[in-house]
């Protein structure tokens, strides 16, 4: 080919290569452009407030600390890093609180502007047609493509049972007037984009100014520890935002979608705030009446609301639209008997409909209602009773010309009702399966049947259990004294008894027993139902209780023996039928975040992935013979380390056979704030997890792993433990390490949960909870429980011989292509590691007294990371984190150098508090900064927890 040919082909691709990189930046900068100018906004006007209420000094300070911050991270001036570092180390104490109060707020800024242009981006895409990953409509138009008809989508979701599982755990560190504020402001936000005058523009400005002054001006910490009652009230703003609204427009799309089918209430929600007694002394008999009737209230107040407004809009005369004679009879039935309503039937039948619902607040909740049309009436005696009431009415309006008017308002009520009922949310129980032992083994004792219950063999434990599960008798002495451990136990039973008497069927359901270790563990249960009411008649004589038994599986050897069991427990007499009679359903939950501080990230997920399979093999006979449900329940946390990560990727990795349309999941910390707080991001989270488990139930995305994958998984996993708990739990002085590298000493005083840091008055890492845990390697950037062991067990599975690791690693290269579970959990390790940050991390460990140690242990964290970053690369072929997610990455990429200040300043701060308490000396002041900081750091990763 002549020279100039190849000049004139080559030359014209040089430069169209640029031209299009450029394009590319521009189409993202134009796409992100309402982003910029949001956060700038936020910015500017947070940056007025501070300097109207701090001075001109303290925001010149901030501003240069920004400026400094911005060329360090984002322009890789060294420079700029030292003078940072030394200014930050020479701040005040009040200086430094200024700074930290700052830098936190505009992390929680900027995450409300981000959510806003989440919702913004996905409102673009629908108007242009382009279907979500995630989405509803996406999943649907999956299963058209694959033939999957409309017919059996809805014969599925009659047998579905979706639930989200809201739990309180101390990492949610927002208190809900600062919620309530953010929310506000988000608000303004959404409202901007629909303004079009100078005048409407300024007085949404006017409005967020006077939000960001609030915030400004509003304590960002408690004074005192949490209460159960403040995580209950928390909780429940959520369903006022989002849920009780949300929820109604999540099954409109789908019946929008499968036109002429009933769609069953198949979603339903979760809860464990004033139920979950494992580890926290402060749940009682006591709180869980308080979180029913607060459900129930919240619950009710909401349909008051509805039905008040429905009054107003239904005034539909008789002398001109006839109704049904069920619906005449409705509003004959109605204490109404004004005038002025006396041709109006609906609005009388919903004027006793009020009247009811007032009479039903008061009954069950002491409570009264805002309005009052008539006297309280009839109070209803279940939610069916109202539902009845509500679907009189829109049957008349569907039969009468009324479909347009039966098909908003009214018909999101019906559904509410069907959803939440009087309960709002099915609440659990939980407690670990030693209180149960003590409390059998007490009453045992006191009877004179059994001295020393918790010294018998496992198999005479049993024995006696079912002997005592066929005997109508009771086991209680009347008038013997029993322990506070024992009287606090059968309270909360015989409260949940009559709980759901009150509040229906559906308020508590489940009880979960933590480290779930025999089979006599869920034998204990049964039997303290039977006790306090719970289970009716014996064993083998047409026995049913009222409870799902459920036992959590948590630590490695807990999952691995999961399945051994429960194949035990379905093989004794009596089980098998007594749960058929009970509804044939039986939750197993598994936990991520103990086995992840047991084993590691990688030997913890497969471990999950094992018991998982092993399940469903055990349950498919029991399905297909005796009709039995298997739903498994997810414990997972905020942090990837914790199970956290994408909820839409997490249950299509899930095994073949492991939703079946079934599932639960825990939703923990500050992830509730940030997945449901705003509605709208809210109502994506929920279409995710109901798009998600019709994909993973209907179109089997996952087929059985071939056996060489499943043996490189193992050898992984021995690998990755070995060197996790080497470190962890082998290596000589790696607490003192944790407890001085880490905020752990400072967030276990933070007031932010009920429930204690450790379960144990230890320093022990096994006692630790995992919450936690976690949390403190996520405010110090490093992250460890999320990736830590995967280097060494790559490294060690490739091995040293040339043709050996090429084999083994286009092995693993296949494995990540072809099996969701590898790559899934991939995808999440290289978002732990973009979030991480060893730079940052090595000022905490300054920290550690003895120096020797510090470097000691943070050189094998650092290797470590390395090795894991180099696996990924090997595997997946990205050398930049997060390349395959370039949204997230630039995310990451602008809010590290507002995160950096935080980190600096949160180590100085650490040293500070910590040489005033070796004096034992208190600073009010120092202490609040480190606690701000701690808020700071969590909004600004978010995921954390």
């Amino acid at each position: 080919m002549p020279r100039a040919a190849v000049r004139s082909t080559t030359t014209p691709a040089r430069r169209r290569q640029p031209a299009a990189a450029t394009r590319k930046r521009d189409d993202a900068a134009e796409k992100n452009r309402p982003l910029m100018e949001d956060i700038r906004l936020l910015g500017r006007i947070l940056g007025d407030v501070i300097r109207e209420q701090e001075g001109q000094e303290a925001f010149d300070l901030i501003e240069r600390i920004r400026k400094l911050s911005v060329a360090y991270r984002l322009k890789r001036d060294a420079d700029a890093g030292k003078t940072l570092a030394r200014l930050l180390k020479n701040l005040s104490t009040d200086q430094a609180v200024s700074v930290i109060r700052a830098f936190s707020y505009f992390s929680h800024l900027a995450n409300i502007a981000e959510d806003r242009h989440h919702v913004r981006r996905r409102e673009h895409h629908e108007r242009q047609g382009h279907l979500q990953e995630g989405s509803l409509a996406m999943s649907l138009e999956r299963l058209a493509e694959k033939n999957v008809r409309a017919e059996e989508i809805a014969r599925m979701l009659e047998r579905a049972y979706i639930s989200p599982v809201l739990t309180a755990h101390p990492t949610e560190v927002q208190r809900k007037s600062i919620l309530d504020a953010e929310r506000a402001i988000a608000e303004l936000i959404h409202a901007r984009d629909e303004l079009h005058t100078q005048r409407e523009l300024e007085d949404n400005e006017a409005m967020l100014r006077a939000r960001v002054t609030q915030l400004w001006q509003t304590r960002m910490l408690r004074y005192t520890k949490l209460t159960v009652a403040n995580e209950i009230e928390n909780a429940l703003s959520y369903y006022h935002a989002t849920f009780l609204r949300q929820i109604p427009r999540l099954y409109r799309e789908l019946e929008r979608a499968l036109p002429g089918y009933d769609i069953a209430p198949f979603f339903r929600m979760g809860n464990w705030i004033g139920g979950d007694r494992d580890g926290n002394p402060n749940v009682t008999a006591d709180t869980l009446e308080l979180a029913l009737r607060a459900q129930c209230e919240t619950a009710l107040r909401h349909y008051l609301t509805e039905v008040h407004e429905l009054g107003a809009e239904l005034s539909i005369s008789a002398l001109l639209v006839q109704v049904t004679p069920e619906m005449q009879a409705l509003a004959e039935r109605s204490p109404d008997r004004s005038d002025h309503r006396k041709d109006e039937p609906y609005r009388r039948a919903l004027v006793g409909i009020y009247a009811r619902l007032a009479a039903t607040l008061q009954r069950l909740t002491g409570t009264e209602a805002l309005r009052h049309a008539v006297a309280p009436s009839e109070p209803y005696a279940s939610a069916d009773e109202l539902l009845q009431d509500l679907c009189t009415i829109e049957a008349s309006l569907l039969s009468h010309h009324g479909r347009a008017l039966a098909s908003t308002r009214l018909h999101s009520l019906i559904r509410a009702v069907q959803v939440f009922g009087f309960h709002l949310a099915t609440v659990d129980l939980r407690q670990s399966s030693d209180k149960h032992e003590a409390v059998v083994a007490e009453l045992l004792a006191t009877a004179r049947i059994e001295p020393r219950y918790a010294q018998l063999p496992e198999a005479d434990k049993i024995a006696l259990l079912l002997r005592l599960l066929n005997d109508a008798r009771g086991l209680q002495v009347r008038g013997a004294q029993y322990s506070e451990l024992t009287v606090g136990e059968l309270a909360i039973f015989e409260t949940a008894r009559r709980m759901r008497s009150l509040y229906g069927a559906a308020s508590i359901k489940h009880y979960i027993i933590s480290h779930t270790e025999t089979v006599s563990d869920l034998l204990e249960v049964l039997l303290l139902q039977k006790e306090t009411g719970l289970m009716h008649g014996t064993l083998d004589d047409d026995g049913h209780a009222d409870l799902i038994v459920v036992p959590l599986f948590e630590t490695i050897g807990d999952l691995r023996n999961a399945a051994p069991i429960m194949r035990e427990f379905y093989a004794l007499p009596g089980v098998l039928e007594l749960v058929k009679r009970s509804g044939a359903e039986q939750d197993i939950m598994l936990g991520y975040s103990d086995s992840n501080k047991d084993g590691g990230y990688f030997t913890s997920n497969w471990e999950l992935y094992r018991a998982e399979i092993a399940l469903v093999e055990l349950f498919s006979g029991l399905r297909n013979e005796h009709g039995l449900t298997l739903r498994l329940f997810h414990g997972r946390g905020g942090s990837v380390g914790r199970g956290g990560g994408p909820s839409y990727q997490a249950i299509l990795a899930q095994p073949p056979g492991t939703v079946n349309g079934q599932i639960r999941l825990t939703e923990q910390g500050e992830v509730i704030a940030s997945k449901y707080a705003n509605p709208e991001i809210g109502l994506r989270n929920l279409e995710t997890l109901v798009a998600a488990t019709l994909e993973a139930t209907l179109l089997h995305p996952t087929k059985p792993a071939p056996r060489s994958f499943l043996e490189a998984a193992q050898e992984l996993s021995n690998a990755s433990m070995a060197a996790y708990r080497k470190l962890v739990y082998e290596t000589p002085g790696f607490t003192d390490y944790f407890f001085a590298a880490t905020p752990i000493r400072e967030i276990a005083e933070l007031n932010i949960g009920s429930r204690p840091a450790s379960r144990k008055a230890t320093r022990a890492i096994e006692d630790l909870r995992a919450i936690p845990w976690s949390f403190s390697w996520g405010q110090c950037r490093v992250a460890l429980p999320g990736w830590y062991g995967f280097g060494s067990a790559v490294e060690a599975f490739l091995g040293t011989g040339r043709t050996q690791r090429k084999e083994r690693l286009a092995l693993l290269q296949r494995m990540h292509r072809q099996w969701p579970f590898f790559r899934t959990l991939l995808s999440n390790m290289d978002m732990v590691l973009a979030k991480s940050d060893l730079a940052v991390a090595a000022r905490y460990v300054e920290l550690v007294e003895d120096r020797r140690l510090g470097r000691r242990i943070f050189a094998a964290i650092q290797a470590e990371w390395q090795r894991t970053h180099d696996a990924l690369a090997l595997i997946t072929g990205e050398k930049q984190r997060l390349a395959s997610n370039p949204a997230l990455a630039r995310s990451i990429e602008h809010r590290f150098p507002y995160l950096d200040p935080l980190n600096h300043l949160q180590v100085e701060l650490m040293r500070r508090y910590r040489q005033l308490s070796a004096a034992g000396q208190t600073n009010e002041r120092v202490q609040r900064g480190l606690h701000i900081s701690i808020n700071g750091v969590a909004a600004g990763l978010r995921n954390t927890g």
